[in-house]
């Protein structure tokens, strides 16, 4: 069995930095796999694990220290829409979590692995959790979520990722379905300025999760990097607790176009500020390669 590591993320963040990972899908892509399906990455958890534990080992060359699994996306509904059972799909889901461990074994210290658990807006591939306000309440999104979360758990990830919210009701929602299994979770908002996607201030966003001790890590992703200056000050401020960062490379997504636009803006000299602010957990999303994570270790631990 490929070994975890000795000390608990939590520990550890409060020791000093870690470095994230950056955007699996862009590693896939650049392996020269095939997205385009509604199950993105997670379609490869099936039809070719192998290039995603090969992505994961990427980033963990690059000096990615957590990495994230290959299960943003991938749901019980999703799977079944691809005529996948729920036992199948329970497994392949595991599995996202072993590929990510096996991946990070032989680079050196053992990586944190965070199991990635998506908003419901991902398993609609229609752009949806960048948006939010789904019309479903927050008993409804709970029900979606538990399954997922418990699967997760099984594979004893080292923390739960909820990651890319894109409003106050799901994050309260994700937080009362993962109460249950007892594992550590970092919370992380989709933003836009100082509001979360739906619309709600940050601060009163980020105030949901103080006080509750199984949340370790709380802050934005999937964002402007410009978008998360603000945000590492007003996730510490409301929660005390340590931030997690990781924004996408600053271009847009065309979604009628299916392309992206305009130029990276993500740039390790940020780092400083960032980490002066409270950020403790930081990386990149969407379109933020390996070289970039190795740039961003190196400003980390100079």
């Amino acid at each position: 069995m490929t070994p975890a590591p000795a000390v608990p993320l939590a520990d550890a963040l409060a020791r000093g930095p870690l470095v994230l990972d950056g955007g699996l899908s862009n590693q896939l892509v650049a392996q020269g796999c095939d997205l385009s399906d509604a199950l993105w990455s997670a379609r490869l958890l099936a039809d070719d694990p192998g290039q995603i534990r090969a992505a994961h080992a990427a980033y963990a060359r690059a000096g990615a220290q957590v990495l994230i699994t290959a299960s943003y996306q991938a749901t019980f509904e999703g799977f079944a829409r691809r005529g996948v059972g729920r036992e199948k799909a329970a497994a392949l889901l595991r599995s996202s979590v072993t590929l990510a461990r096996e991946a990070g074994s032989g680079e050196g210290a053992p990586p944190w692995i965070a199991a990635s658990v998506g908003p419901y807006g991902a398993m609609l591939a229609d752009g949806s959790e960048y948006r939010g306000r789904y019309g479903l309440g927050v008993a409804e999104l709970e029900r979606f979520h538990r399954p997922r979360v418990e699967t997760l758990a099984e594979a004893a990830p080292d923390v739960l990722a909820l990651e890319t919210v894109p409003d106050v009701d799901e994050a309260e929602a994700l937080l009362r379905a993962v109460r249950p299994c007892g594992l550590p979770v970092w919370l992380s908002y989709s933003v836009a300025g100082e509001h979360t996607r739906a619309g709600q201030p940050l601060r009163d966003a980020f105030a949901l999760a103080a006080g509750n001790d199984q949340v370790i890590a709380v802050g934005v992703n999937c964002c402007e990097p410009a978008d998360v200056d603000r945000a590492v000050e007003l996730a510490a401020e409301a929660t005390g607790k340590p931030v997690v960062v990781y924004p996408n490379s600053g271009e847009e997504w065309d979604a009628r176009a299916r392309a992206w636009r305009g130029s990276p803006t993500f740039a390790p000299d940020r780092v400083a500020g960032w980490r002066s602010a409270g950020a403790r957990l930081i990386g990149g999303c969407c379109r933020v390669g390996p070289d970039r994570i190795a740039d961003l270790a190196r400003a980390l631990h100079h």
